[in-house]
């Protein structure tokens, strides 16, 4: 039985195709009519039938050769490209470099479109050994359009899924919240207690709230931290419409122009939104902490809450950072003479004041603190790591790139789900409950060796247990990273275990998570946007409802839900990266001729990847390097020049000139400058 896979092309026309027998190397000569990102049927070629040693032939060495036998399924419907007039046709010459077919269209057709124009064309007849491919011409475009274009590309070639069933649809109007039926089936009315919801100003759901009281438990006082989540079990029932649209999604998928999302907007936008003011359902998690966050007990209860803010991150830090600056006598005021001055600009507070938010959040920041230090002492990695974040305009133009970092009020969100998470995942476990869990494995020996000749250049290595490093002891890369804490590669190092690392992935069986130093942990705190979410929600449920079973059926596809969403996130998370990217080149295409200072972040034989302090990353080809013969050392990470000596390494630091932007083949390419020409760039702008 022949293997198959997902066709990975490179702009140089030949490809890679992984599959369950491994990695194989296709040929341009045996793509057999096959675009970038079809699923494809191979048959492995003996050595001998692989062309004569060239720059890709180098590649194909490394790995088996074999040929596309069929298309199963195509990731391309529409391409985007550029119109040529070649009487009697209109060839469209894709845009994307990955796509190594023209596409014929008869220019009698569109006689209007100019030679050079930006169109895009629908196939309708694929390439094959004897034929090429043609099409019909869908619309003419602006050079304006290409990275809107581009992302639209990225829905159908990822096969995202803009559009509800009409049964899901009716189903969602359907739904409405009864606080009467509720009550009757046992949810607890917890609505006097003071419950917020903290997510970034651009959030669009709002699934998860806190609370934090002080309480007695066993005579002494403690904190009981309260985790709201909503209840989408209650509105989404295995196997209705609702649910097998949302199953087949497997995930909200966050673009950067655009939430396509995992339930309809009348569910997650609405009745499953925890809006401030408004009663809502929820599946609740009390977990009483002592003065030290120790855990004493836990408490899981459906509930009816409403929230009494909606804060942003950026507010809650203002308000957190404001009560800091008070003195205890002052913390004992009530009200807070001070932060009832403050303003909070982005959110919405309903019955409560500054003052009675920023104490809670105080006391949630002194837990997360504790939490992280247990775990980090557990053997937890804190892989902290700046994120850049394209700001939009009205018209989808890019304003800015920001970097967002973790911050006192990320971080005590952050650790409450955490602990939910933890907590949920223990339970279920305990009682024997079917589930998912979210499992961790730790790196493999190979990829953490493989890293001991670059950090072997720096000189805190030299304190560390290298062979404890290699097995993979999590306390070892936890000294890695707090030894580069502050230094100019820590982004080089800290994405370099990264890259080390493998994935994290859903699971039917409660495995340990690595990167968390957690022996149980699954997914409970999101459940409008990652349907393993809803299937622990469903699992909780049977728990707390006598009335309701965890569905049996349900029960049978645990195997191939976590197989599908660890898939479905995969394809989530690619599409929403490469969406930045597209309008990060957008961004940068206003720079071209303009000089940066960078990192370089990758090497390979075709050049160097530099980053910029913005995080976007180009590349310098080797036709852009000086004149030279360049040799590059795998093992090492360098580029060195045979003549001139001049090495290249990771985590470098220079400066690279923008030469050309293309959103559309999300390409940004450099050439190497000098500090002389930044300073006098510098100079010349002030």
């Amino acid at each position: 039985m022949n293997p198959y896979g997902v066709l990975q092309m490179q702009s140089a026309g030949y490809g890679f195709v992984q599959t369950a027998e491994g990695m194989f190397y296709i040929a341009q000569k045996h793509l057999s009519g096959a675009f970038d990102g079809d699923y494809v049927e191979i048959a492995p070629l003996r050595t001998v039938q692989t062309q004569k040693q060239n720059s890709s032939s180098k590649i194909s060495a490394k790995k088996p050769p074999a040929r596309v036998v069929r298309v199963i399924d195509r990731s391309h419907d529409t391409v985007l490209g550029r119109y040529e007039i070649a009487e009697p046709f209109g060839v469209v010459v894709p845009q994307d470099s990955r796509i190594p077919y023209d596409i014929f269209t008869i220019h009698a057709e569109h006689p209007d479109i100019a030679h050079g124009s930006l169109v895009r064309v629908r196939i309708v007849d694929y390439p094959t050994r004897y034929s090429a491919a043609s099409g019909v011409i869908e619309e003419v475009l602006d050079d304006a359009d290409i990275a809107q274009s581009a992302i639209e590309s990225l829905i159908a070639k990822h096969k995202l899924e803009t559009r509800f069933s009409e049964a899901a649809l009716a189903q969602a109007q359907e739904s409405k919240i009864d606080i009467k039926a509720a009550q009757a089936l046992g949810y607890r009315d917890i609505s006097d207690r003071l419950v917020m919801t903290i997510d970034p100003k651009d959030a669009k759901d709002f699934d998860d709230a806190l609370s934090l009281d002080r309480v007695e438990y066993e005579g002494n006082q403690c904190w009981r931290l309260g985790v709201h989540i909503a209840d989408v079990g209650a509105f989404v029932p295995w196997d209705s419409s609702l649910d097998l649209d949302a199953r087949r999604r497997g995930t909200s998928v966050y673009l950067v122009d655009r939430v396509i999302p995992m339930l309809p907007e009348v569910l997650s936008n609405d009745i499953c939104s925890l809006k401030p003011g408004e009663m809502r359902q929820t599946l609740s998690v009390d977990i009483y902490l002592d003065h030290d966050a120790n855990m004493l007990n836990v408490d899981f209860y459906p509930a009816l809450i409403r929230s009494a803010a909606r804060l942003t991150y950026d507010d809650a830090l203002l308000a957190l950072q404001t009560y800091k600056t008070l003195t205890e006598d002052e913390k004992s005021e009530s009200p807070l003479s001070d932060l009832a001055k403050l303003s909070l600009p982005h959110s919405i507070l309903v019955d409560t004041t500054v003052g009675e938010i920023a104490s809670r959040l105080s006391g949630l920041s002194s837990i997360a603190q504790a939490r992280i230090a247990a775990r980090v002492s557990q053997g937890g990695i804190d892989f902290e790591h700046p994120e850049a974040k394209v700001v939009l305009g009205s018209d989808s133009e890019v304003l800015s790139v920001e970097l967002r970092t973790k911050t006192e009020a990320t971080m005590l969100v952050e650790e409450a789900m955490i602990l939910a998470n933890e907590v949920v995942a223990c339970y279920t476990f305990e009682q024997q409950v079917p589930s998912l869990y979210r499992v961790h494995e730790a790196p493999a020996s190979e990829n953490l060796a493989a890293l001991v000749p670059v950090f072997s250049r720096f000189s805190w290595f030299d304190e560390l247990d290298t062979r404890k490093f290699i097995a993979g002891n999590a306390h070892q890369l936890q000294r890695v990273i707090n030894a580069v804490d502050g230094r100019l590669e820590q982004y080089l190092v800290k994405s370099l275990l990264l890259r080390a690392m493998k994935r994290a992935h859903y699971c039917a069986q409660c495995d340990p998570h690595y990167g968390l130093g957690l022996e149980t942990y699954s997914h409970f705190t999101s459940p409008i946007r990652r349907y393993p979410d809803l299937v622990v929600h469903r699992a909780l449920r049977s728990q707390l409802f006598a009335h309701e079973l965890f569905p049996s059926s349900q029960k049978a596809a645990l195997g191939w839900l976590a197989e599908h969403t660890s898939n479905t996130e995969r394809i989530a998370e690619t599409a929403a990266r490469q969406s930045q990217e597209i309008k990060m080149i957008e961004y940068m295409q206003r720079f071209v001729g303009r000089i940066f200072p960078g990192t370089i972040s990758g090497i390979s034989q075709m050049g160097i990847y530099v980053q910029l302090d913005n995080t976007i990353e180009g590349m310098v080809a080797l036709r852009h390097l000086p004149d030279d013969y360049y040799t590059f050392d795998s093992a090492r990470f360098l580029l060195i020049g045979e003549e001139s000596e001049t090495v290249y390494s990771l985590g470098q630091s220079v400066f690279v000139c923008v030469h050309d932007a293309d959103p559309a083949n999300r390409k940004l390419n450099f050439t190497l400058s000098d500090n002389k020409s930044y300073l006098e760039q510098q100079a010349s702008v002030e």
